[in-house]
C-alpha cells in the first residue's frame, strides 16, 4: 500500500486499518493517532496480517497511544522507521527498566534487529519531528539542554544472573542489545514526579522473540512490541510454564535519594502474578532495600518519605522492562518466550496497562475491578487477605507483606498465576515456604482447618508487628488468627495487631494463620511481663507496646533519685501507649506500667537528646 499525506490523514483519523501486508514507499509516510480509538484484545488502530515493508525514508507514526499489531511471525523488512512514544521517570538519580519495540536499520532484512541504544532512542520535537539527544558519560543527563542530555554511563543488560556482577555496561554507541532483552537507563533531571518523553525509532519488532534464562537466575526482559502485551497470556503460555517461575519483578527506585553511589541506592521488587484468565491480580509491593558497594543487600530502608507506592497491572505497555526467573531444574538452552500471540491493544490506564513510573494517567479501561487504595479486588468465588509484618532493626522501620487468596479450585501444590515467588529475602523478613522455595503469596482451598505456617527471620532482637489488611469475601463473624505456638497464644487479627519483642532466630514453626482458635491461653490471661517498653530517643518518645491487649491503669516514669518525673492514668484498652520524653533530661529512668489488678511491669530506659 502506497500512501501519500492525503492518503494518509483519510487512514488515521477515518479508520483503523486492517490489512494483509503493509508497504510505505520511499519518502512517504503513515500517521495513527490513537485518539479515536478504543482497547481491545482483537482491534487496534492498525493491524497487519503479515510483514510491514518500511522502504529507505519512509515513517510509520504511532501517537497518542496508537499501536501496531501484526498477526503472523513473519519479519518485518525495509529500513524506514516506526516511531513510537514512552514516557518514563524524569529524576536523573533513579534507573527505569526499559525493552526497546525497535531495532536498527543498518540493514534490509526480514529478521528481529538488534537494539542500538544511541541510534535508536531519540527526543521527539513535534508531531513527526525528533532530535538524536547529546549523549554523555558523565554521571548526570540534562533535560534543560536543547536537545536531551542523556547519561549512557547508566546503560546496562541483566542476563541470566544472580550476582550484581551480572549487570553487563551496553551504552556505548557500538553496543548492541538482542530484541527482547530490557535494559536499564536513568532520567534527566532532579524533578521525581513529571515524566520524560523518549521517541523509540527503527525496525518494528515482529513474532516469536527469545531471550536465554537459566535455573534459579533472573533475566531482564520486557515487552519488545509496538503495542502492550497481556501479562496473563506471557504468564500462562504453554512454552514459558516449564522455563519460568510465575512471578514477574518490576523495579522501583527511591525517587528521594539524590546519589549515584550504589552504596547509597534505596529500592526493592514489585512482585507480580495473574491468573490464566486475567481476571485475578496477586502482587505485594517493594520493600526497599540498601545495597554495599559490591551491590549485595546490607539492609531495608531507613527512616525517610513513604516508600514503594507503584503497582502494575495485566497489560504490560510499550517500551517496559522487567525480571523473570529461570524455573528450578530446566536445562542448558532455556528461554523465556514472547509471541504475538501475547499483544493486544491496550491503553496505559492506572487500571489495566502502566508504565512503571511514578506519574500515571487517569483514565481506566480495565475489566477488573480496583479499590480506592488501588489494590484489585478478587471474585465472589474466590476469598483473600494480606498480613503486614512489621519489623524494626536499628534504625529501620519496614513491612513486608504477604498475601494469601483461597479458592476451590486450589491446591496444596504450587497454583501458578494465584501464588508469588520471593525474588529477595532480606535478614529480618517473614514468608511462606512450599517445595523448599520462598513465596510471598500462597493459594488454598480454604478450610476452618487450615494452619499456614509464616517463616519469620530475626536478626536482631526487635518488636515484631503482625497487621491484617484487604481483607476480601469473609464472613464478618469469620476469625482470623495469629498463632504463636510457642507462647501458645491466638490473636485474632480482625479486632487487634499481634505485637511481641522477639529474640534473633530463625523461626520455621513458631507462626502460623488460623481459623479456628485451639485451648490455649486467652490473651486477658497473660501477665504485664508481656509488655514491651521502648525509648527512642530520636523523637523523644516512650512507646508501651501491648501485644495481648492488657488492662494498663498507669505509666510512671522515675528518675534514678525515686522522684515521679511521669505520671500517665488510662482508662481504657490500647495496642500501643506513648509519652513524651522531650522535657526529661538525659539519663537513666525507670518506667513503671501497672495494670489493673495492680501488677507491675519495671524497666529501665536511657533518655538523650
Amino acid at each position: 500500500m502506497k500512501t501519500t499525506l492525503i492518503a494518509c490523514l483519510l487512514l488515521c483519523f477515518s479508520m483503523a486499518s486492517a490489512q494483509s501486508d503493509l508497504f510505505v514507499s520511499n519518502g512517504s509516510y503513515i500517521y495513527i493517532d490513537g485518539t479515536g480509538f478504543s482497547s481491545g484484545t482483537d482491534v487496534a488502530p492498525l493491524y497487519v496480517t503479515n510483514d510491514v515493508n518500511l522502504e529507505n525514508n519512509s515513517h510509520l507514526y504511532l501517537r497518542n497511544d496508537a499501536q501496531l499489531l501484526q498477526g503472523n511471525n513473519v519479519g518485518n523488512s525495509g529500513t524506514g522507521e516506526l516511531s513510537v512514544y514512552q514516557e518514563g521517570n524524569v529524576n536523573r538519580w533513579s534507573y527505569n527498566y526499559w525493552c526497546s519495540p525497535v531495532g536498527n536499520t543498518n540493514a534490509d532484512d526480514n529478521s528481529n534487529r538488534q537494539f542500538i541504544f544511541q541510534q535508536q532512542i531519540t527526543e521527539p520535537t513535534g508531531l513527526i519531528t525528533n532530535v538524536t539527544p547529546t549523549f554523555t558519560f558523565n554521571v548526570d543527563g540534562n533535560n534543560a539542554t536543547d536537545p536531551v542530555t542523556i547519561s549512557h554511563r547508566w546503560i546496562y543488560s541483566f542476563v541470566s544472573s544472580e550476582q550484581y556482577t551480572g549487570w553487563d555496561y551496553i551504552g556505548d554507541a557500538a553496543d548492541v542489545l538482542a530484541p527482547g532483552l530490557g535494559f536499564t537507563m536513568k532520567g534527566t533531571s532532579g524533578n521525581p514526579i513529571v515524566s520524560q518523553a523518549y521517541d523509540f525509532r527503527g525496525k518494528p519488532n515482529n513474532g516469536t522473540i527469545s531471550s536465554p534464562i537459566a535455573d534459579g537466575l533472573f533475566t531482564l526482559i520486557g515487552n519488545p512490541y509496538p503495542s502492550a502485551i497481556d501479562s496473563a497470556a506471557l504468564i500462562h503460555d504453554i512454552d514459558n510454564v516449564i522455563e519460568i517461575e510465575g512471578t514477574i519483578l518490576f523495579w522501583e527506585h527511591a525517587t528521594y535519594v539524590e546519589s549515584h553511589v550504589l552504596a547509597d541506592y534505596i529500592g526493592g521488587y514489585h512482585e507480580f502474578s495473574i491468573d490464566p484468565l486475567g481476571n485475578i491480580i496477586s502482587n505485594t509491593p517493594a520493600v526497599f532495600q540498601t545495597y554495599d558497594g559490591a551491590g549485595n543487600i546490607v539492609g531495608p530502608v531507613p527512616p525517610g518519605p513513604p516508600g514503594a507506592s507503584k503497582r502494575a497491572y495485566r497489560y504490560i505497555p510499550i517500551g517496559q522492562g522487567f525480571m523473570v526467573e529461570g524455573s528450578t531444574g530446566i536445562g542448558p538452552g532455556a528461554v523465556v518466550t514472547l509471541k504475538n500471540s501475547h499483544r493486544v491493544f491496550e491503553k496505559e490506564a492506572p487500571a489495566s496497562s502502566v508504565f512503571f513510573r511514578s506519574n500515571n494517567p487517569d483514565s481506566s479501561t480495565s475489566g477488573i475491578q480496583y479499590q480506592d487504595n488501588g489494590l484489585s479486588l478478587v471474585p465472589d468465588d474466590y476469598k483473600r487477605f494480606r498480613v503486614n509484618v512489621d519489623f524494626t532493626v536499628g534504625e529501620a522501620e519496614y513491612t513486608r507483606q504477604i498475601l494469601l487468596n483461597f479458592h476451590d479450585t486450589a491446591t496444596f501444590e504450587h497454583d501458578r498465576g494465584l501464588e508469588l515467588k520471593r525474588a529477595v529475602n532480606l535478614d529480618s523478613d517473614a514468608y511462606f515456604v512450599q517445595d523448599s522455595k520462598n513465596y510471598s503469596g500462597l493459594a488454598y482451598p480454604f478450610s476452618q482447618d487450615l494452619r499456614i505456617p509464616i517463616v519469620v527471620d530475626i536478626e536482631e532482637q526487635q518488636p515484631l508487628r503482625f497487621r491484617i489488611f484487604d481483607i476480601q469475601n469473609f464472613d464478618e463473624s469469620q476469625g482470623i488468627y495469629i498463632h504463636d505456638t510457642y507462647n501458645d497464644v491466638y490473636v485474632n487479627l480482625r479486632d487487634q495487631d499481634y505485637e511481641l519483642n522477639i529474640e534473633p532466630g530463625n523461626y520455621t514453626d513458631r507462626f502460623e494463620i488460623v481459623f479456628t482458635p485451639g485451648q490455649a491461653l486467652s490473651i486477658n490471661d497473660l501477665e504485664v511481663s508481656d509488655l514491651i517498653i521502648r525509648q527512642d530517643n530520636d523523637i523523644h518518645e516512650l512507646s508501651v507496646i501491648n501485644p495481648n491487649g492488657l488492662d494498663v491503669k498507669t505509666i510512671e516514669v522515675f528518675d534514678m533519685t525515686g522522684k515521679r518525673m511521669l505520671n500517665q492514668l488510662y482508662d481504657s484498652v490500647s495496642n500501643r501507649y506513648q509519652l513524651s520524653t522531650v522535657n526529661l533530661s538525659d539519663g537513666v529512668y525507670i518506667v513503671n506500667v501497672t495494670s489493673k489488678n495492680n501488677t507491675v511491669s519495671s524497666e529501665k530506659i536511657i533518655v538523650k537528646h
